[in-house]
């Protein structure tokens, strides 16, 4: 058994019990009571052992307690003992520092002079020192070896760091600086030679002498210049050669970025700060360059030309990005090693050359896209000719508008998207004036402003047709910008938002706040990353950008008005393709519908001369100038009820007793040939309900038809774009009509009921077709019908000047 379970801290009774049942079990299984009590022995002669060796140690404590006892009274003793000596020690210590305070003073005293005398005697050394060495200094530079001669000089720098209060200590100062001069120009071969032949063990050496000497800053210039003489010979054979300017900064920049590898690797050997000399080499040697990179840039702009000069700047640029990201990446590693300022004044110095270019980037790419829209030819002799061209220049318009974006991205990283904004803003606004121009020019083609008043009326299609597809294209348009400014919006926020600080908002200056040096080091930030060159040259500009970051960050780029102009533009665009479709219909039914005024036989018997005055309205048939016409509205069942489109389908009241000029349409009259052209517009409304094209679906949405529903009116058609169509041409012939009857200028009795019963033909054709007769028409037909009695009590709730014509029209006094 094991007892030793009995010390720990987590001893429990059940478990101890179980685990000693489960081990009998295993040992002698179905024991059960035996090995309880086998346990319980075990337990009794375990305590009996306990409480003997319990009982033995007692009895030896009490044995031992006297002795115990003694030997403390012992050690008391002793303690007492201890501590009078200590006070008397104590008491002795404070009479002799109190008897030896005066000579130890005086000791400090002796010592203090003694230094202030070893002082002087080693400044006398010194002294005599610098005579010494200047004596000698003469031969020793006879020796040519310059680690003996440095050592001779530091001797006597140190030797003069002695003598700064004598009278001749600045022309000593001018003496030990035309040494080291003379030191330095005996060196200066082998410094060529050393730095040439990249030899290490040598350089450290020259180091180690120019360190001494405090020449360090005239030992780099040497290395700095033999470099630079070794690149900018090379950059004047790559101007001499044949190859182009963008060739010529590959290859410099090439051999720059193997320059930067390969020098790093030998100044870490040598020098101290090897990242920041590598750095300032670079710095000098593209500010060394001749010609200067600045001057190369300048006359290949001049040479391009005006269409090739931002691609060519692009190109150029795109040779200094890649050169500019191959050092950031050699330089990451490490960047914390570097000297920050340096690092960003060679971030200046290889972006710099473009900073007039990239500033100006606005005005080179309105220029640009200007170019490229004017290539864009939208006008055409035939009018199929410029409906294509206008819906091919969809995609071109918004290729070139992409590109802009990536041009932006790509020169300015960001900073140019007010010259951007400013670009695309005007290559919107050129091409709505050239699609404006095409729709004046489409409209001349169609003749839909030269029509004679004593023209034969022709039936013409085309031109509605066309319009139809027109306002397709501007639907694209119109979608197609919608997707475009977000996308703009995209780009704008992803690419120039790390120029917006989290502190900035418009009505502070936080966010023009320049971030020091020191923070951008301590917050360990990139200078290739954190390169603007907007924030100096342009604040104005700048301040702009930042608020436009910052609307796009609170408002999401969902949420914007980047191109809220060029949207208006293409808006309008869709409008006036609205208005030339209306008008392909419309203007030849208005300019036949003008002749009714003229009409011989309003004021005679011409109309039905041998009818009776009393007559009854419903033996009257509609004149073949309403008749025809309005027959040409009734198929508009067959386009939105799935109705036939006849006829011979109608109610019997709207057919016509008598309908001429049933023939072929070159020998019809007039209003017939009216009636005719209008019959076939729902079948060419047909696609409005049929054809599937998001594109039409928002141009017809966003589009607004003239003559409107009157305030009030049902407006049922509103739900399908070829009922709002339908009704819009109905109202126009509608109120033309009115205004024509309202020009007659005199009717007769026989000729006010003609007049009546073919408005009544009008309002029932209306009605057939959904759609609510004008006001005015039901309120002419009203004054119409009106028996002379009755006249002046009916007209007092009509609008009085409509019953003043009418009444004079029909010869009443009202």
């Amino acid at each position: 058994m094991d007892f030793s379970r009995f010390l720990a801290d987590d001893f429990e009774v059940k478990s101890w019990v179980n685990g000693a049942f489960r081990a009998g079990q295993q040992d002698a299984p179905g024991k059960v009571d035996a090995h309880a009590a086998t346990l319980v022995m075990k337990l009794q002669l375990f305590i009996q052992e306990v409480n003997n060796a319990v009982e033995e140690t007692s009895h030896q404590a009490l044995q031992n307690m006297p002795r115990v006892l003694r030997d403390m009274e012992a050690l008391k003793q002793e303690a007492t003992f201890l501590k009078e000596q200590m006070i008397l020690v104590k008491e002795d210590i404070k009479k002799f520092e109190e008897d030896t305070a005066q000579s130890m003073q005086v000791l400090v005293e002796i010592d203090r002079v003694k230094s202030r005398m070893q002082l002087a005697a080693e400044s006398l050394q010194e002294a005599d020192k610098w005579s010494t060495l200047s004596a000698d200094i003469e031969e020793t530079f006879k020796t040519q070896d310059v680690s003996v001669i440095s050592a001779k000089l530091t001797s006597m720098q140190s030797s003069l760091a002695m003598l700064v209060d004598t009278p001749d200590y600045s022309e000593k100062c001018v003496h030990l600086e035309a040494l080291k001069n003379r030191l330095e120009a005996l060196a200066s071969p082998q410094i060529v030679a050393t730095f040439n032949a990249q030899s290490a063990d040598q350089a450290k050496v020259f180091v180690k002498v120019f360190t001494e000497i405090d020449r360090m800053p005239q030992l780099l210039a040497y290395y700095y210049k033999c470099h630079k003489v070794q690149l900018v010979a090379v950059w004047q054979d790559l101007c001499q050669s044949d190859l182009s300017l963008d060739r010529q900064l590959t290859e410099l920049y090439d051999t720059l970025l193997g320059t930067w590898h390969s020098q790093l690797q030998w100044t870490m050997q040598v020098f101290k700060n090897p990242h920041e000399i590598v750095t300032v080499l670079l710095i000098q040697t593209l500010g060394a360059l001749v010609p200067s990179i600045p001057v190369c840039l300048s006359t290949a702009m001049e040479r391009a030309g005006q269409e090739t000069k931002l691609t060519k700047l692009l190109e150029l640029y795109d040779t200094t990005l890649h050169f500019a990201r191959g050092l950031e990446v050699a330089m990451l590693p490490n960047l914390q090693e570097h000297n920050l300022v340096k690092v960003m004044e060679l971030v200046e110095v290889v972006y710099g050359p473009y900073k007039p270019y990239q500033l100006q980037y606005g005005d080179l790419e309105e220029e640009n896209l200007l170019i490229q829209i004017s290539a864009v030819p939208l006008e055409h002799w035939e009018v199929i000719d410029c409906v294509q061209e206008l819906n091919h220049s969809v995609n071109k318009i918004f290729s070139l508008a992409s590109a802009a974006i990536d041009n932006c991205m790509k020169l300015t990283d960001g900073l140019g998207v007010c010259g951007l904004l400013k670009a695309l803003r005007a290559l919107f606004a050129k091409y709505a004036s050239d699609f404006t121009n095409t729709l004046q020019s489409v409209r001349k083609k169609c003749k839909l402003d030269d029509i004679a008043s004593d023209s034969l009326f022709q039936e013409d299609w085309a031109a509605f047709q066309n319009s139809i597809r027109i306002i397709t294209t501007c639907g694209e348009l119109l979608r197609q910008c919608g997707d475009f400014e977000q996308q703009l919006a995209n780009r704008i926020l992803s690419t120039a938002g790390k120029y917006l600080s989290d502190s900035y908002s418009p009505c502070s200056l936080s966010g023009l706040q320049d971030v020091s040096l020191a923070d951008k080091k301590s917050t360990g930030k990139n200078p290739w990353q954190e390169y603007n060159y907007l924030q100096k040259e342009n604040p104005v500009e700048h301040a702009s950008l930042l608020e436009t970051l910052y609307t796009l960050k609170e408002k999401g780029t969902s949420n914007h008005s980047l191109l809220s102009a060029s949207r208006t533009a293409l808006t309008r665009l869709n409008q006036l393709a609205h208005q030339l479709a209306f008008d392909s219909v419309f203007l030849r039914i208005k300019q036949q519908l003008l002749l009714i005024s003229k009409m011989e036989g309003w004021s005679s018997g011409g109309l039905g001369e041998t009818l009776t005055d009393d007559l009854p309205n419903f033996s009257l048939t509609p004149l073949e100038y309403i008749s025809n016409r309005l027959k040409s509205l009734v198929p508009r069942a067959g386009v939105t009820q799935k109705k036939p489109c006849c006829t011979s389908d109608l109610p019997k009241s709207l057919i016509p007793s008598a309908l001429p000029g049933s023939g072929s349409l070159s020998g019809l009259s007039t209003p017939a040939e009216i009636g005719q052209y209008i019959m076939s517009l729902p079948l060419h409304l047909e696609p409005f309900v049929t054809q599937e094209d998001s594109a039409l679906e928002l141009a017809l949405h966003a589009g607004k038809l003239p003559y409107p529903p009157e305030q009030g009116d049902e407006l049922p058609e509103l739900d399908n774009m070829a009922d709002y169509w339908l009704g819009s041409i109905a109202r126009a012939t509608m109120q033309t009509y009115c205004e024509v009857i309202l020009q007659i200028p005199e009717l007769t009795v026989h000729s006010t009921k003609q007049l009546a019963t073919d408005i009544d033909y009008l309002i029932n054709v209306m009605d057939a077709l959904g759609l609510q007769p004008s006001r005015t028409l039901q309120n002419i037909v009203t004054l119409l019908k009106t028996k002379p009695e009755d006249y002046r009590q009916t007209a007092k709730s009509m609008p009085r000047r409509l019953a003043s014509t009418i009444a004079t029209m029909r010869g009443l006094e009202y």
